[in-house]
């Protein structure tokens, strides 16, 4: 009888879980564990986002796959605001945070063995994770021209600005990429999940009309409200662009349950429609940075790129492993650069995602012997 592989063994080890000894050295710490591994929001949820969760929280009934008419009229709305997107002809769908989307997404547009994705060269796993699971072939490269005239590419994938480094792509960067995509047939998909987080350069989506000419054709713009509203435990987010592309999305979410859940979609309706809890929360993550940014320089490591989101990418030019435990046995934890490709084996990436108590501390501990 032939057995086939699981689908588990197209994947690579989970990520994180290889840090499972640093993380054990850096708890042991005397003064305790400082955690700038992760991404994840520390902060409280906003008390409007809650009260909004909590008023629909009385949802028996099945909620609507392409959410409600208020839900994609408050995405429509933020996309015009903060990408400069105009509403009309523009698809909206609500997803159950980005993750979900970005590791679906080869699979919801057909693609398969033979198929090739293209990711940025320090990127993501999960954009490479997406076409593993269905076979297709990675091609790391943020240059077209190394592409050549590959007929399989299928799915483009832009990130910025990009995670782990902070990177912003320029508007004319991104008008090739969607150019070239577009004479191939292939779609682009940008994760512009910290697209509100600019700090030395001014982030531009791909639904700008500078980029993508006006026209959504091909063009998929991936965000979340995990960092711009601390709703990580919601799972909220949403993806926007070709109808086309979108409406196919929707049926087969549809037959798939891929629903955000009722109560969420109000709690993203009221967050998407507030700006001044985004604005504080965006404050905080900058005053973040900035001491982050002055003691890891202080005690020897060079920051490159980071320019926007919430991550500063750093290096002492060494393996990032060795990094990586030169800092976990001060108690602090940090994610090893190979985590996003082998381009990152000499960088480590650190997370503004600390309480300010922690974030204050970090400098004595980088001064420890």
């Amino acid at each position: 009888m032939n057995r086939r592989s699981p689908v588990s063994a197209r994947l690579p080890d989970f990520t994180w879980d290889t840090l499972d000894a640093a993380a054990a050295t850096a708890a042991a710490h005397p003064d305790g564990l400082i955690n700038l591994s992760m991404g994840t929001p520390v902060d409280p949820v906003p008390q409007l986002i809650r009260q909004a969760l909590a008023d629909a929280s009385n949802a028996p009934g099945y909620p609507l796959t392409a959410g409600t008419a208020a839900l994609r009229d408050a995405i429509a709305a933020w996309v015009a605001r903060a990408c400069g997107a105009g509403v009309d002809g523009l698809g909206v769908l609500p997803t159950i945070g980005s993750k979900e989307l970005v590791a679906w997404l080869p699979t919801l547009l057909g693609i398969g063995p033979g198929d090739v994705v293209v990711v940025p060269s320090v990127a993501y796993p999960t954009y490479e994770d997406g076409a593993r699971l269905v076979g297709a072939t990675t091609v790391r490269t943020d240059s077209l021209t190394a592409l050549g005239p590959d007929p399989r590419v299928r799915l483009v994938w832009v990130n910025s600005p990009g995670n782990p480094t902070g990177r912003v792509l320029p508007a004319a960067h991104l008008r090739k990429v969607v150019e070239w995509a577009r004479e191939r047939g292939a779609v682009v998909a940008s994760d512009e999940c910290y697209l509100p987080l600019g700090w030395d350069a001014e982030p531009v989506s791909v639904l700008s009309p500078e980029v993508c000419g006006g026209s959504y054709d091909g063009v998929l713009a991936v965000h979340s409200l995990s960092k711009r509203s601390n709703l990580a435990g919601y799972r909220a987010g949403f993806v926007a662009g070709d109808p086309a592309l979108v409406a196919e999305l929707l049926k087969i979410r549809k037959h798939a349950g891929l629903i955000v859940p009722a109560p969420v979609q109000a709690a993203m309706v009221a967050a998407l429609g507030d700006q001044e809890h985004a604005d504080a929360q965006r404050e905080r993550y900058r005053v973040r940075r900035e001491k982050l940014w002055a003691a890891f320089t202080g005690a020897g490591f060079t920051v490159e790129h980071s320019e926007a989101g919430l991550y500063l990418w750093l290096t002492r030019d060494e393996d990032c492993w060795d990094t990586v435990d030169w800092l976990a046995r001060r108690g602090v934890l940090v994610a090893a650069g190979v985590f996003y490709g082998p381009a990152g084996a000499r960088h480590v990436r650190v997370a503004l995602t600390e309480s300010d108590e922690r974030v204050d501390a970090v400098a004595g501990r980088l001064a420890e012997s």
